[in-house]
């Protein structure tokens, strides 16, 4: 059996530990191989593993199933992957996520922990290795101030999900005021924002966006409740340029590139929903559909006088006037 043979085998029993175990179209989309090679495949997984069931669902598709058990053993983290973890638990500190930080920085405790003796020092070595080359995956630049307090409780909220009960001063305030909100989900960005529903609100009121270093206190409640019917914070995210949505500046965004910058913006994914298309002269085009006027302007100003805005035209006056002559490209 091939080295890449081997790969493959090793991770279709990783797939037939799940609780569901693995069905042949399952084999076919993860491996891109035709029906008669993913039957192959499984029997190949049961002649290696012959703790491997097999079952029919309600579906009536049969799927294979293997002990988690009887994988473990040969499921040895590489160094990559160790590494991966440890970039990962810094960059989760750096943008203020502690609590989010101290459950990756458990589960590697506990994964570290079941790493063989003498396999353990190899490993060390290679990540050390690894890390250095990362340059320990700093992020560098400014970012709002929170409390370790307040991202706990807000991560716990999440998880229930459990009702919060917040102190928050909004911008035109001199203090701030406590609410019971629902957290939906976290934006993050130049800011965090929490999208909540404000339970004092009618149940038909939009979702509200409140910057997370502007919550003074939070407590988590002991009431539960429902998230919002066909709520998703993937879809709710792309409502905005950056993390701030409103929705009364929804709307077509197209910008023009120089066609010297345009080979540099090509590189930039500037919002999910993004179109690109190139001028006769050179110069590129960018659409997409989304609100925060303010947070383009603060981007738009990085690229200077190399990039025009076309649509809104509000967002067009915004800019006017404020664009520069910079040395160099975002």
């Amino acid at each position: 059996m091939s080295f890449a043979k081997a790969q493959d085998l090793l991770k279709l029993a990783m797939m037939a530990t799940r609780r569901s175990g693995v069905s042949l179209e399952e084999i076919v989309e993860e491996f891109g191989c035709v029906h008669r090679s993913a039957q192959r495949m499984t029997v190949a997984l049961e002649t290696a593993f012959p703790q491997t069931e097999q079952e029919d669902g309600d579906d009536r598709k049969r799927r294979w199933h293997i002990p988690a058990r009887a994988v473990a053993p040969l499921l040895l983290p590489s160094a990559e992957e160790l590494a991966a973890m440890t970039t990962a638990i810094r960059q989760l500190d750096a943008a203020g996520m502690a609590a989010e930080a101290a459950t990756v920085r458990q589960m590697e405790r506990k994964v570290r922990a079941l790493i063989p003796a003498h396999a353990g020092t190899r490993l060390a070595v290679d990540e050390e290795a690894l890390l250095e080359a990362l340059g320990h995956a700093a992020r560098p630049g400014p970012r709002p101030a929170g409390t370790s307090e307040v991202d706990s409780a807000i991560s716990e909220s999440l998880k229930g999900p459990f009702l919060l009960r917040i102190s928050y001063r909004r911008r035109t305030q001199d203090k701030p005021t406590e609410r019971v909100v629902a957290p939906h989900g976290l934006l993050l960005g130049v800011r965090r924002y929490l999208v909540a529903r404000d339970t004092a609100k009618p149940a038909a009121a939009p979702l509200r966006h409140y910057r997370v270093e502007e919550i003074y206190s939070a407590e988590v409640l002991d009431e539960s409740f429902e998230i919002d019917p066909g709520f998703n914070i993937r879809e709710h995210s792309e409502k905005g340029f950056g993390s701030f949505e409103n929705a009364a500046e929804h709307g077509d965004v197209i910008w023009r590139f120089s066609p010297d910058a345009a080979p540099h913006a090509r590189r930039f994914v500037f919002h999910p929903t993004q179109s690109v298309e190139e001028e006769p002269d050179g110069s590129l085009l960018v659409r997409f559909k989304a609100s925060g006027h303010l947070e383009m302007c603060w981007h738009l100003y990085s690229w200077g006088k190399s990039v025009e805005v076309l649509q809104p035209a509000r967002l067009r006056e915004m800019v006017h006037g404020h664009q520069r002559e910079f040395e160099a490209l975002p």
